[in-house]
């Protein structure tokens, strides 16, 4: 059973997606919050496996409440809730630990798949979200600093990175360059400590959203 917490500030919103959640078995909504300091106070009691975050509330926002869950909680994955009008937040979001994107009018079926997605470890985006956060930047640095590992990371550890971006999986990577298993893990382990990553998915979301701007 996946636990989902659900956080905006407008109620209509909550109780719609509250009501498509709870169509599928394998989800239990187990709290909602209208603003961001109610769901950290939620995260902390409830110990949810998703939060379905909004951006922009009232008393603390999204990007605060997303910073201190990422830090706090670890284990508790955010797919951040947004509009197109809101891509000014989009990689704010991305750099304070949220690990999916989905647009409000998202058809439920997408929202489930998102959400099973973002639980198993991987990340996701709404399409098109990327592209149009990348639009507008002018340039990586206007928004985005690079961790300070990344320019002693090898070739074969920045091949890696663009693999995990495409969310698969150390078996796949292995096949595709030809190596093992275990060489992959070990790569892994070294971007991850390199770029002072959290986990595979902090790695790949960096991957998406900063590399197509460097190659650029």
């Amino acid at each position: 059973m996946i636990r989902i917490l659900i956080v905006d500030d407008q109620a209509i919103i909550r109780q719609g997606l509250k009501l498509l959640l709870n169509l599928e078995a394998e989800f239990e909504v187990v709290g909602e919050a209208e603003n961001g300091q109610q769901a950290l106070t939620q995260v902390e009691t409830l110990q949810p496996h998703i939060v379905l975050m909004d951006l922009r509330m009232p008393i603390m926002d999204g990007i605060a409440a997303t910073a201190h869950i990422s830090q706090h909680f670890p284990e508790t994955k955010i797919i951040v809730l947004t509009t197109f009008d809101a891509d000014d937040l989009v990689v704010e979001s991305l750099r304070v630990g949220a690990q999916g994107y989905l647009l409000k009018d998202t058809p439920s079926e997408e929202v489930a798949s998102v959400i099973h997605s973002v639980h198993k470890g991987y990340s996701q985006f709404a399409p098109g979200i990327v592209q149009k956060a990348m639009a507008h930047l002018s340039s990586p640095s206007d928004a985005i600093e690079l961790p300070l590992g990344f320019d002693d990371l090898t070739p074969r550890e920045k091949q890696i990175l663009r693999l995990l971006a495409q969310g698969v999986n150390n078996r796949e990577i292995a096949q595709s360059l030809y190596i093992t298993e275990g060489t992959v893990r070990n790569h892994v382990t070294n971007i991850l400590g390199r770029l002072n990553f959290r986990d595979r998915t902090q790695a790949a979301l960096f991957a998406q959203t900063v590399l197509p701007l460097l190659e650029s």
